[in-house]
């Protein structure tokens, strides 16, 4: 039975049903007033460094807490507007989970992408399937894919090793257009100042707001119930119009962090 949605969350009482993920050195430390702070240290490539906060944790996707129509509002900055990896907050479906129900966890398999979120990407991440659309810096985003019946993953894994050339590469880049739409844009301000955030998914799309102002309004809405997240992390992935396939770790000279605060979710609206 799917889970109800929750009416409204608000501040401290949402921050305090997020649950923590770190790896080598990551934290997620309270701010005076109730905001967080989410860091990374300083270390070098090949390991793999998160700080994150998420409401996604052992549940099953259709379980997860968010469905259209809602609002997400907070209020966050960064420690510098060019950090390697990745960091954001938004709503996304988890989708590259596959815990399978091991170590106590929910049996999940991966899925299609569904997401609306503000998302920054350094240059060496590549993640637009569209040439039309930036590949990374600091965006507006969204995903909204098609289910992904269980009956395609054999398919799926038998195609894997399809993405070592170039030239099929490129077809299955192509292909996958017809699965996953997306939308985004790219934002100029200077995210290492406060700003307020405003995310609206409605049932016929999303509006993403920067300090009260419009910066993108997109028709294309997530297809399913979606979880609440906020990272920092050095990962990085690539995925060019040319075929090449890249994807690791970066790394940090100095140490990065991401602060939140006034986090709120209202369904509705």
């Amino acid at each position: 039975m799917d889970a109800e949605p929750v009416e409204g969350q608000f501040g401290d009482s949402l921050m305090d049903r997020l649950k923590p993920q770190t790896a080598h050195g990551g934290s997620v430390e309270s701010l005076p007033g109730g905001g967080r702070r989410l860091s990374i240290p300083a270390g070098p490539a090949g390991h793999y460094r998160l700080a994150q906060l998420d409401d996604t944790r052992n549940l099953r996707r259709r379980d997860f807490n968010w469905q259209s129509p809602c609002v997400l509002t907070l209020r966050a900055r960064v420690s510098d507007p060019d950090l390697p990896g990745t960091w954001g907050f938004g709503l996304w479906n988890d989708p590259f989970s596959a815990s399978l129900g091991l170590g106590g966890g929910t049996r999940k398999l991966p899925a299609l992408p569904n997401a609306a979120w503000f998302f920054h990407a350094s240059p060496a991440n590549a993640l637009s399937l569209r040439d039309d659309l930036p590949a990374n810096g600091f965006l507006a985003a969204g995903f909204s894919s098609r289910n992904l019946s269980p009956f395609l993953y054999p398919p799926a894994v038998l195609a894997a090793p399809l993405l070592a050339w170039r030239v099929t590469a490129r077809w299955l880049r192509r292909a996958a257009r017809r699965w996953i739409r997306e939308d985004s844009t790219r934002l100029n301000h200077d995210p290492t100042a406060w700003h307020d955030y405003r995310l609206g998914w409605r049932l016929d799309g999303a509006v993403f707001q920067v300090d009260g102002q419009s910066v993108m309004e997109s028709s294309l809405a997530p297809r399913c119930r979606l979880g609440l997240v906020i990272w920092i992390d050095n990962q990085f992935a690539a995925f060019k119009p040319d075929g090449t396939l890249k994807y690791g770790v970066q790394e940090n000279p100095t140490p990065a962090w991401l602060e939140v605060a006034d986090l709120n979710i209202e369904s509705g609206g």
